[in-house]
């Protein structure tokens, strides 16, 4: 039986939730006020069924006063829910299989085991529709080799996978920390471009024109030759490391901050140089910000636009290896103080922000970034390093920004062990950081939501 969260599938779980336009404003939108939030505020890009879904179902209930008028449109979604389950979309040789790959990718220095409880749990809540793997194509060591590197194999790794379950029709990624780097570089190595299909800058420049359609991912493009669904990440430096505002541990003193890009190479590998922002030559861009773009390395972004839904979970604090600034693709000024109380039903989850496309030409590599770059590599010093970060950064967020984005603020203030944060956001250990079960439960409650979305919208 459908659950209510699951007949209201909506994106969002709280009245708390702030739909954010262009990174210039905040609207709160109350559980109360969605119908006239919707048709006063601009609507997110029809790519990003996540909130397209909740913008069409904010429209339809806005005229249902009867009850008899709810009760119908209930049914209508338990049909549609129970009937996912008698689908024979689902048997394949007399029984049924799976049809959703969700993909659990670990951090640095980390290992499948990393996600024990996480698998069991999302197993439990989400049923025999998805297939659950956990990759191990780059445990402990593996990941100091490079993110491109790293990524090339999570791709060989999901091929295998998709080969080998003929059932499969659609994809989704789960990845904590530096695994959500991994997982963007390898969606770009699995990403086929729909042909028939508008350029990915035409779609971004016409998204407000085709705002009251709705878009299937797999039209713009698939992963693995599987349809696109959900691409999420807990605590992922999108926008690199740099001192205590991305790396908290180096607690801002001076000295540490001017080491740590030139000694980051010896201790985490190539991966160091990257995180970093230091890799290559200096004329040339680094790898993150390439991978905030369409370029010859790949279609970074176009990749992610073929996910229906893109969700960033990110520690407000406490986190001592990647701060919330890089793990939300925010700026600076877009850091405000979060709410203190838990969202009902997930325990420190304190926030859900949706924030829609934002018109971009994307990322660019002015020459004062390469010059900034050359003296962050060979004269290194807390002005030049802050300095070079901060054009990269604002580059990468022009290019990420063009995407629409669900950001979830985890605060784990109340846990018994809040320095543990970057662990407790996944669970790494059940017994040591089980503060983050409230966060995994959110994770699959989103998983589930969208997936009964897919399915309502596709019947409306």
């Amino acid at each position: 039986m459908a659950t209510a969260s699951l007949i209201h599938a909506r994106c969002c779980y709280s009245p708390r939730l702030r739909l954010k336009n262009g990174g210039h404003g905040h609207g709160h939108v109350g559980s109360s006020s969605h119908s006239s939030s919707s048709s006063s505020s601009s609507p997110p890009s029809s790519s990003d069924s996540c909130s397209s879904f909740n913008h069409r179902q904010g429209l339809t209930f806005s005229g249902i006063n009867s009850t008899w008028k709810h009760k119908s449109l209930r049914a209508q979604a338990m049909s549609t829910t129970q009937g996912n389950a008698a689908s024979p979309r689902g048997f394949m040789h007399g029984k049924y299989e799976p049809d959703h790959l969700l993909v659990l990718v670990h951090g640095i220095l980390a290992s499948p085991s990393d996600w024990t409880y996480a698998e069991a749990e999302l197993k439990k809540r989400l049923g025999r529709n998805f297939l659950i793997y956990v990759s191990s194509s780059n445990t402990y060591t593996k990941t100091f080799g490079g993110i491109d590197g790293a990524g090339k194999r999570l791709a060989d790794e999901v091929t295998q996978v998709v080969q080998k379950t003929q059932s499969l029709k659609r994809i989704s990624f789960l990845a904590h920390s530096l695994g959500g780097l991994f997982a963007r570089y390898a969606i770009a190595v699995l990403y086929t471009p729909n042909t028939s299909s508008i350029s990915q800058s035409d779609d971004l420049k016409n998204s407000k024109k085709e705002n009251s359609q709705s878009s299937c991912s797999s039209r713009r493009g698939m992963i693995a030759g599987l349809e696109p669904i959900n691409f999420i990440t807990l605590a992922t430096p999108h926008l690199g490391v740099r001192g205590k505002k991305q790396l908290p541990f180096l607690l801002g003193v001076p000295i540490l901050e001017k080491i740590a890009a030139p000694i980051a190479p010896i201790f985490a590998g190539r991966t160091g140089s990257q995180l970093f922002l230091t890799d290559g030559k200096p004329n040339k861009p680094p790898l993150l910000l390439r991978m905030a773009s369409n370029c010859e390395d790949g279609k970074f972004i176009a990749a992610l636009g073929a996910f229906s839904c893109r969700i960033l979970y990110a520690n407000v604090s406490y986190d001592h290896m990647v701060g919330w600034r890089t793990s939300s693709i925010r700026r600076e000024t877009e850091l405000v103080k979060p709410p203190r109380r838990s969202l009902d039903g997930y325990k420190h989850v304190v926030d859900v922000e949706y924030c829609p496309p934002v018109l971009s030409d994307g990322p660019h590599f002015p020459p004062e970034a390469a010059k900034a770059k050359e003296a962050a590599q060979n004269a290194p010093s807390t002005q030049s390093t802050v300095e070079y970060h901060e054009i990269l950064e604002e580059e990468m967020i022009h290019g990420l920004q063009q995407l629409g984005w669900k950001k979830v603020d985890v605060s784990f203030h109340s846990a018994f062990w809040p320095f543990f944060a970057h662990n407790n956001i996944h669970v790494k250990n059940e017994w040591l950081y089980n503060a983050g079960v409230g966060v995994v439960a959110h994770v699959a409650e989103s998983l589930k939501q969208q997936e009964s979305s897919t399915f309502i919208a596709a019947n409306l």
